[in-house]
């Protein structure tokens, strides 16, 4: 190489690396607003099938159109970002979601609107493993990583709860499109900022060719698995349609599998998952969700139909879980990865969460907000924080540069297979226990005043049962990061000379191990 080509090479990482921190700013406002928008339609959802016509029978399929396409199509997402540049697909991903999300809110009829959640979904599978794989490549540095990498756990973390938030605001003070139309002012900021600041570091690429047989069989396989948990909230675990949804998933994925390890250039590469330390990630990871999206859930409801809030007084009663992410993400977890090694983060994290949730499972119809809910979301704040931030690091950390879309893929799939997980499982949970209470007590209430208050306590007797459920996932959660993990703490020192030197090359490519 010539003295010019070199000198231009140097310059042009000395100017991505200057610029990496704004384009943080830009990459953490385009995961925030795919995961508000994870959330946010819900509390929109009953003004919108009122306006929409759409009947009860399909109102799920506002939320199922965009899970089924967002989790389906994140293996294949992640695979264009390695292939095509992941600034181009990011830009892409946040343009294609911002016209998305103009045709939700313009809505006019319910095709039209399940086409435009599906088309979000598809759009946020592109954009999502962009994001946090540009962070992996960005970002080599121990320290400046764990910073990083705080801000984006406390986001994925918090993002969902924000949703409620703002969903409830916009839709009691202006209108249900609103919480589509939100969506086009991010989309625009984050895409021109991108792609203005962000220089992605050179050699990254794959250009292998696309494995459309793994395309296939992981996008059916991760749809009918969504798809069957979603189906069996509804319809019940014993459904048949139910049950064939979940063995044609089993099928489908396995022969994914057998297919990811005979062809050449394989869509997920099976050195991704079958190291031990992303695969407890993805597992522990996947299992945390899967309590947390149950607790929104049951949260939600208790705050609304059983203690009267109103949307926007529910969406600003977990600020504090959000607040405690924050702090857990940006404080503890960052100021700690550098210093201990990521189990002893994750494990502690996941464990003081499922304290938080311990707490809940002493919920009743006049719990108090102050002594019972408030100290129970900080601890859950706390400690999902604290897990998150060093899981979303250690997900990509050491991947070969060409596999950095698809390893962030993977965490995005673990958290959304686990959200529609939760949703369902624990929601099963307490409907049947719900059931067979009011079933038990009813016969004992004689006017109707008792009976609504039965009910109402069978209802809560429902959440509570789930939660202890939610209680036990996070502790295998837990132990799953403590015995899975086993990598050490970051080296400063080699990590730094990387961060100084030419780029992705690099990057820390083997974990230290520590036995």
């Amino acid at each position: 190489m010539s003295e010019t080509a070199k000198a231009t090479a140097k310059a042009e990482q000395a100017d991505a690396h200057s610029n990496r921190w704004k384009a943080l700013t830009f990459i953490a406002l385009a995961q925030l607003m795919v995961v508000l928008d994870a959330t946010i339609v819900n509390i929109a959802l009953p003004s919108a099938q009122q306006d929409l016509g759409i009947s009860d029978g399909n109102r799920q399929w506002v939320i199922t159109a965009y899970a089924l396409a967002f989790g389906g199509l994140l293996l294949f997402g992640g695979r264009i970002a390695d292939l095509w540049g992941r600034k181009r697909t990011f830009v892409a991903g946040l343009i294609g979601f911002a016209g998305a999300s103009a045709l939700g809110g313009a809505a006019t009829n319910e095709a039209m609107m399940l086409g435009a959640r599906a088309l979000q979904g598809a759009f946020g599978a592109l954009l999502a493993p962009a994001a946090l794989s540009l962070l992996a490549v960005m970002f080599t540095e121990a320290k400046e990583r764990a910073k990083a990498f705080g801000i984006y756990g406390a986001i994925a973390g918090g993002g969902g709860a924000v949703g409620f938030i703002l969903g409830g605001v916009l839709t009691e003070y202006l209108n249900w499109r609103w919480t589509f139309f939100v969506n086009i002012p991010f989309a625009i900021i984050a895409a021109a900022g991108a792609y203005f600041v962000i220089r992605e570091p050179a050699g990254g690429r794959n250009r292998s060719p696309l494995d459309i047989p793994g395309v296939v069989l992981s996008t059916l396989g991760l749809v009918s698995l969504v798809y069957g948990f979603t189906r069996a909230e509804s319809n019940g675990w014993g459904d048949s349609v139910t049950v064939g949804l979940f063995i044609a998933s089993a099928v489908l994925l396995a022969a994914f599998i057998f297919t990811e390890s005979k062809v050449k250039a394989p869509l997920l590469p099976l050195r991704v998952i079958t190291e031990r330390n992303r695969g407890g990630v993805y597992l522990s990871l996947g299992l945390a969700i899967i309590a947390m999206f149950g607790l929104f859930l049951f949260l939600t409801y208790y705050l609304q139909i059983v203690k009267g809030y109103s949307p926007v007084k529910t969406g600003f009663a977990f600020l504090p879980m959000i607040g405690g992410m924050m702090v857990g993400s940006t404080q503890i977890g960052t100021r700690l990865m550098t210093r201990v090694a990521p189990r002893l983060l994750m494990g502690p994290g996941f464990l003081v969460a499922a304290l938080g949730m311990l707490l809940l499972t002493q919920l009743e119809i006049g719990s108090s907000y102050a002594s019972t809910i408030l100290p129970s979301m900080v601890l859950l704040g706390l400690g999902m924080g604290t897990a998150f931030m060093p899981a979303m690091s250690l997900a990509t950390l050491g991947v070969e540069p060409r596999d950095a879309g698809v390893a962030s893929a993977m965490v995005n799939t673990s958290q959304q297979v686990g959200g529609a997980i939760g949703t369902a499982l624990l929601n099963t949970i307490a409907a049947s226990a719900t059931t067979s209470y009011i079933k038990d007590h009813i016969a004992g209430a004689g006017s109707k005043s008792q009976q609504q208050l039965v009910q109402l306590e069978g209802q809560v007797h429902g959440y509570t049962n789930a939660i202890w459920f939610a209680v036990g996932i996070l502790v295998v959660a837990a132990t799953i990061a403590v015995t899975f993990i086993n990598t050490g703490r970051p080296d400063v020192t080699s990590a730094s000379d990387a961060g100084a030197g030419d780029g992705i090359e690099d990057e820390v490519k083997v974990p230290v191990i520590a036995h």
